[in-house]
């Protein structure tokens, strides 16, 4: 399909510096089979239904934008994905001023040395001494915002809490599964009563899902890939609740995409653990989940083509044009929406 099917304009102002305070205050933008409803994230239990299973990405950001030193040039890295106990792909800004073998110097006793350059422009970071890696990006790292926010303001010291979910255990990613930060101890409890469940699984999120798609037709882009799990318990539990004719309802398009990676043909999801590439585009049929809950997208972006599939094109060009009309807030800190498609 051509991107520019996928394009909208949205205005900067749209774009949230800041979450909600508190943070299930935030607008919920709701589509289903009875149509399209402006509510707020604490409606959230009367919007889904006793037996329905919430699915939350329990990964945690860790500190992963670093700036250092190589010579005198200032070299710039967002890792994005693991390969190794002490070695991590990373996003290099400068990367004209690095070669294979080069050492970079991160400040706080934090050095690396960059190889196997990749088509793309990143480098494999190898980190020098016998340190925890996470241990050393505590000294000398900062919370890697996405580029749309961290354009527009220094990051500081309140990102640490508010770009990490009430959720966040399992420490590895580089950008948070943002529908979850809407979610605070009171809205859950509230959740439970109504009879609405929740699980985890974990995808840790690499700075690949902020770039744009560069190419002209869907076909050619390539996704980076992340690292994910579903272990055996989590997917017996998800086919009971759609056995018993429950809803699998994932929160984030990062939970979303380890289900599905995770279902066969047959419907039936099965354990997990590993790398996924998942891209999911109009004409995708959906296995294992039953809705979404999910942040505004950016135009032109593999999630926008991912909302798209699930509930239509044009009626996700005509849910986003009514947001920004109505003042709904984008992206990362920004407000939220419910999907719910017609089963058939």
């Amino acid at each position: 399909m051509k991107v520019d099917l996928f394009d909208f304009e949205l205005p900067s102002e749209r774009i949230a510096l800041r979450p909600a305070v508190p943070r299930d205050a935030a607008r919920m933008l709701v589509l289903d089979g009875a149509g399209t409803r402006d509510t707020h994230v604490g409606a959230l239990p009367q919007m889904l239904r006793p037996g329905d299973l919430l699915v939350f990405n329990d990964t945690r950001v860790i500190p992963a934008q670093l700036e250092g030193r190589r010579g005198a040039a200032t070299i710039g890295a967002t890792l994005h994905k693991r390969e190794g106990p002490r070695r991590w792909r990373a996003f290099i800004r400068n990367a004209k001023r690095l070669h294979d073998g080069d050492r970079i110097d991160f400040g706080h006793d934090v050095s690396a040395i960059a190889s196997d350059r990749a088509e793309d422009g990143s480098f494999a970071l190898s980190f020098a001494g016998d340190e925890p890696v996470e241990l050393l990006l505590t000294r000398a790292g900062q919370m890697p915002l996405p580029p749309y926010i961290a354009g527009k303001r220094a990051t500081d010291a309140r990102d640490a809490e508010d770009y990490q979910t009430m959720f966040a255990r399992e420490a590895g990613a580089v950008a948070a599964p943002t529908a979850a930060l809407h979610f605070t101890p009171r809205l859950i409890d509230a959740l439970a009563a109504a009879g609405i469940g929740h699980t985890t699984l974990t995808l840790h999120v690499g700075a690949g899902t902020f770039l744009p798609v560069k190419t002209d037709d869907t076909d050619d882009h390539r996704m980076h890939a992340e690292w994910g799990r579903l272990d055996a318990a989590t997917a017996d539990r998800l086919n009971a609740v759609r056995a018993g004719g429950n809803r699998v309802i994932a929160v984030g398009t990062t939970s979303l995409r380890v289900i599905e990676s995770a279902t066969g043909e047959d419907n039936v999801i099965r354990p997990f653990e590993g790398d996924t590439a998942i891209f999911i585009t109009p004409g995708y049929r959906f296995r294992g989940i039953d809705g979404l809950m999910t942040n505004f997208h950016l135009p032109r972006s593999t999630l926008f083509m991912l909302v798209s599939a699930l509930m239509g094109r044009e009626r996700m060009q005509a849910a986003y044009a009514h947001a920004i009309e109505t003042g709904y807030r984008f992206y990362s800190y920004g407000d939220a929406s419910l999907l719910l498609p017609e089963r058939t």
